[in-house]
């Protein structure tokens, strides 16, 4: 296959738009790009970009899945690949235009600003060692597939279960964690302070405190923490466990900004590319190709278009300092709570929609109220807020069952995901486990005992 231009021509013209960047208060990581071919890009689309990853059959069914409808032309390529590291490390697809490698590099030095100088990222990922770290988690998963003690099929078992639960972490990104250990003292000294006890402290605690030894202490929103601290599981299984939980941490900055991020990678090509004064054949193909990029969405948020009409409209109505003080401190939920403003929902045609007797029909239009309906139901369900919150209540201290709580926000649970998640937790935790939640109003319990599930009310 045949290209428009050399290695040379993208040197020129990344020199070019860093010279740009350099002139605006994009704040970056050095920046390194690696040209990939179609087929690379489907695996590296993968493993989530990743250089290296361990081996799991999950990664593999993403990979058939997306080649094939790449192969029918069901589904397109993205036009590169970002990763938050320290260097930024991009991918650029070989069989892009010219002029797509042109917007795609001003592009990914937007997305590099971002990962940067976001908070969520700044407080959650450690960019400088993202690579290495996992290198050496790959490493370590084929270390335990090669022993022979261990073995391909005990692994998968864990990674499967691991990867059910993942996304039940603690949401407080750069929150320090309080362990009961911690806990437990700081209820012992407050109330030695408060009833001035000196002598028989014990005694007078568990006759106030009977909760006092109760595991945990207060409800525990990382599942794989505690089933690492408390289950009855080897040391390989923790190691497992614990690569799977500090993986997701790293992604969980990107699902959290996933609008701003893309609206702002897309704001910062667009006034970026504009200054290049481009031949006129590459202008209308920017011109067509940006409009791709921000088109919205059909019957879906497209969150490149919603992110970069946002900050557009924050830069209009605040300024320049506005928009790198949002790009700092926000978050999606935050971002739209505080910025989609009646008039974007009315220019962006925004309306919510609901099923009624089996049917779908528009619920809220982006009238005086109804925008604030529109605007608070994207904002609660995007990023991990469309993900249910399951928490750990307390541990049994006598036969060890789990007893698991939903923190119920007005959206039911998927019976069918539910039970099947229970029956990977049980797998880990190997002890009955209770969860509570609502169906129909009511209060009921999922109890998964030896791989069965009973709900009671």
């Amino acid at each position: 296959m045949s290209f428009d231009y050399t290695l040379k021509d993208l040197e020129e013209w990344n020199e070019k738009i860093e010279g740009l960047v350099k002139q605006t208060k994009l704040n970056y990581y050095p920046q390194e790009f690696e040209m990939i071919g179609y087929k690379d890009m489907l695996a590296y689309e993968s493993y989530f970009g990743m250089p290296s990853s361990y081996p799991h059959w999950s990664f593999g069914k993403s990979y058939e899945k997306n080649s094939t409808t790449y192969k029918y032309n069901l589904s397109g390529l993205p036009y590169e690949m970002v990763i938050n590291s320290d260097p930024c490390l991009a991918y650029l697809m070989k069989e892009n235009t010219l002029l797509l490698q042109i917007l795609t590099i001003a592009h990914v030095y937007g997305h590099n600003d971002f990962f940067k100088n976001n908070r969520l990222f700044k407080e959650g990922t450690r960019a400088a060692s993202t690579v290495e770290m996992f290198k050496f988690h790959a490493d370590t998963v084929r270390s335990f597939i090669n022993d022979p003690s261990i073995g391909y099929e005990k692994v998968e078992r864990i990674l499967d279960a691991a990867h059910a639960i993942k996304f039940q972490t603690n949401r407080v990104i750069g929150a320090k964690r309080i362990t009961d250990e911690v806990l437990k003292q700081r209820i012992l000294e407050n109330y030695k302070r408060d009833n001035k006890v000196h002598n028989n402290l014990d005694a007078y605690v568990k006759l106030e405190f009977p909760e006092i030894n109760k595991i945990p202490l207060e409800p525990e929103d990382d599942l794989l923490y505690f089933i690492i601290k408390y289950g009855d599981i080897e040391e390989w299984e923790k190691s497992l466990l614990e690569i799977v939980r500090k993986e997701t941490s790293y992604f969980i900055p990107q699902i959290e900004t996933k609008i701003m991020n893309e609206g702002w990678a897309s704001f910062w090509h667009y006034n970026l590319v504009k200054q290049l004064k481009l031949p006129d054949g590459l202008h209308l193909e920017f011109i067509k190709r940006h409009n791709d990029v921000i088109a919205p969405g059909q019957g879906s948020i497209n969150p490149y278009f919603i992110g970069f009409k946002i900050f557009e409209d924050i830069l209009k109505r605040y300024g320049m300092d506005k928009i790198f003080e949002v790009r700092a401190i926000e978050r999606d939920e935050s971002f739209l709570r505080k910025y989609l403003t009646k008039e974007l929902c009315e220019e962006l045609n925004l309306f919510e929609y609901a099923a009624t007797n089996g049917k779908y029909v528009v619920k809220e239009v982006a009238d005086d109220n109804g925008f604030k309906s529109i605007r608070n139901t994207l904002a609660s369900s995007c990023g991990a807020g469309s993900i249910p919150v399951i928490r750990v209540a307390e541990m049994s201290q006598k036969d060890k069952t789990l007893i698991l709580e939903h923190v119920y926000d007005g959206r039911e649970l998927n019976s069918a995901y539910a039970e099947a998640t229970l029956r990977y937790i049980y797998e880990l935790w190997g002890h009955t486990v209770t969860l509570k939640t609502k169906r129909v109003g009511n209060q009921i319990r999922l109890i998964c005992d030896a791989g069965n599930i009973i709900v009671k009310m």
